[in-house]
């Protein structure tokens, strides 16, 4: 079996020129045009053009996915999930009933109902199921983390068939162990169990991050599961930060894949994470920041062969026991766990997309210049995946290789794709037109004005498209203004997106450089830089 844990210390010289590699290019794409600038002004220019080139088919598959994940994620919200879950608890009498046809999704409710029927023996009873609920706990108090049950208790499913797990940092502190004081005397009773694990600090072999916390957890959950006698393999958890809010029609939704999948055990579940509890509140880079996340992450449902796990996710408990859970050695432990699960299950592995939406918090401090902080060190943990190129380079390029090459060296070098171009796409849009100019006038203006300036702006003005189509998506999914604010706010709204130029270079594109040039120098990221929870009143 695969030897699925990040090495620690001395890495081998493979491993080192796979951590170097992203860096590495994306700084050579930087220099390259300086240097073409300077001796090749002609070639700079195509060079120039491929980037635009680039940026306009992104921003044309970026609008359409938009439009279409957006109006699946409006019919999936709207589908009766309890009642779904429910036909399965007699597949072949609900078969007999009439259905709505013009329903989305029905007809493929039908063929599962048909699967279920006739390999009954093999597909779980609604009533079997078992839903863990993690809930992270660092120091975050009871005004952040009491909604985020709320949520769950509203849910259209039996709370007694939910365990509620509260996994809390040592390190926390006062903070931590009052608020868990405090879940446990305001929903007493309201499920299955409650329980709480604190994770010590200082353990060996451990970053300081959350899938420390995670994995300490999971593994006593699995002791109090087999002191139980409840078995794994009826047992789905589901991790939530502090500040999560999960739709009313998740868990029916998520048992319903759950039973209908029939290689449960290797799939993970990813539900839609939007950045909008708070939306209204947070200043406008934020929002910017936020609204494009959201969007990106309905994008990413629609294409399920790309699909990775992303902050909350649902996993079989068995399948988390098998590999010991979460990875306690990377501060992105979400992201790597799919690609944990891929070299566990010997590339026999894949994320279900669950087209709905789990609520997060938008970055927001006590104070504007603490707020703009924060969001950088949010991006900047999310753009440390990668760290996970040398990892699933080392499992692709082993002795005793258990993954088909051709499917894994695809995911590899799309994953090195998506590094490079959140990190170089940005700034070469922005400046690189002007590179040329500013560095050999001389040479290039003439090529660059005469040849060059109308095809980039005609593709910058189509790619502006892009732009308009997730602006106006954005107001769609809106929650309702709080009324502590005028509606002159929504017109704050739309002006908004024209700091999305400005967000991406001192954001996505400069985080991105941070977290590749760690890696390359060798100075890896081993804290989890939490981010600040704040609940305007």
């Amino acid at each position: 079996m695969t030897d699925i844990e990040i090495p620690l210390e001395r890495r081998t010289a493979q491993y080192r020129f796979f951590e170097i590699l992203p860096g590495f290019v994306s700084i050579s794409v930087i220099v390259a045009l300086f240097v073409f600038s300077v001796f090749a002004p002609f070639a700079a220019a195509i060079f120039i053009l491929f980037f635009v080139m680039v940026m306009f088919v992104k921003a044309a598959a970026f609008a359409f996915r938009t439009i279409q994940g957006y109006l699946v994620f409006r019919k999936t919200t709207k589908i009766n999930w309890a009642k779904r879950l429910d036909d399965l608890t007699d597949p072949v009498k609900s078969l007999g009933q009439r259905f709505n046809k013009r329903e989305y999704g029905m007809a493929q409710h039908r063929l599962n109902l048909r699967q279920v029927s006739r390999a009954s023996g093999e597909f779980p009873k609604p009533n079997d199921i078992i839903h863990a609920v993690f809930v992270f706990i660092y120091k975050e108090n009871f005004d952040i983390v009491g909604p985020t049950i709320d949520a769950v208790l509203a849910s259209n499913y039996d709370p007694k068939k939910m365990i509620l797990v509260l996994a809390y940092e040592a390190r926390g502190g006062k903070n931590a162990k009052e608020t868990v004081d405090q879940v446990l005397k305001n929903y007493k009773g309201k499920f299955s169990d409650i329980l709480t694990y604190r994770h010590p600090a200082n353990l060996p072999d451990e970053v300081i991050g959350k899938g420390p916390n995670a994995t300490y957890a999971g593994r006593e959950f699995a002791k109090y599961v087999k002191k139980q006698g409840i078995s794994p393999e009826d047992v789905i958890v589901t991790t939530l930060d502090a500040d999560n809010r999960v739709d009313p029609n998740f868990f029916p939704y998520l048992t319903y894949e759950w039973i209908v999948t029939p290689n449960r055990q290797r799939v993970s579940f990813q539900p839609i994470c939007v950045f909008a509890n708070n939306i209204w509140d947070v200043p406008a880079p934020m929002r910017v920041v936020a609204t494009g996340n959201s969007f990106w992450n309905i994008i990413s449902s629609m294409r399920p062969h790309l699909l990775r796990n992303f902050a909350s996710h649902a996993q079989g408990l068995s399948a988390l026991i098998g590999m010991d859970f979460w990875s306690k050695r990377t501060i992105v432990e979400d992201g790597h766990q799919y690609w944990r699960s891929y070299f566990y299950f010997d590339g026999d592995y894949s994320v279900i997309p669950l087209r709905i939406a789990i609520g997060q918090d938008a970055v927001l401090s006590d104070t504007y210049v603490k707020t703009l902080k924060a969001q950088f060190v949010q991006v900047r943990r999310w753009a440390y995946g990668a760290s996970d190129i040398a990892y699933v380079a080392k499992n692709i390029f082993r002795k005793g290789r258990t993954v088909p090459f051709f499917r894994a060296f695809t995911r590899l070098w799309r994953l090195l794709d998506s590094h490079i171009t959140q990190a170089v796409i940005a700034p070469m849009i922005a400046f690189g037109a002007w590179i040329p100019i500013l560095v050999n006038p001389e040479a290039s203006s003439i090529l660059y004005i005469q040849n060059l300036q109308p095809t980039i702006g005609l593709i910058q003005t189509v790619a502006m498209f892009g732009l308009f189509t997730t602006m106006f998506t954005s107001f769609a999914m809106l929650p309702e203004r709080p009324k502590r604010y005028k509606k002159g706010r929504g017109l704050l709204m739309a002006l908004q997106w024209v700091l999305m130029p400005v967000t991406s270079i001192l954001y996505v594109s400069s985080s991105a450089y941070y977290a590749q040039i760690r890696l390359l120098i060798g100075k890896y990221m081993e804290k989890f830089d939490t981010t600040e929870k704040f609940v305007k009143k």
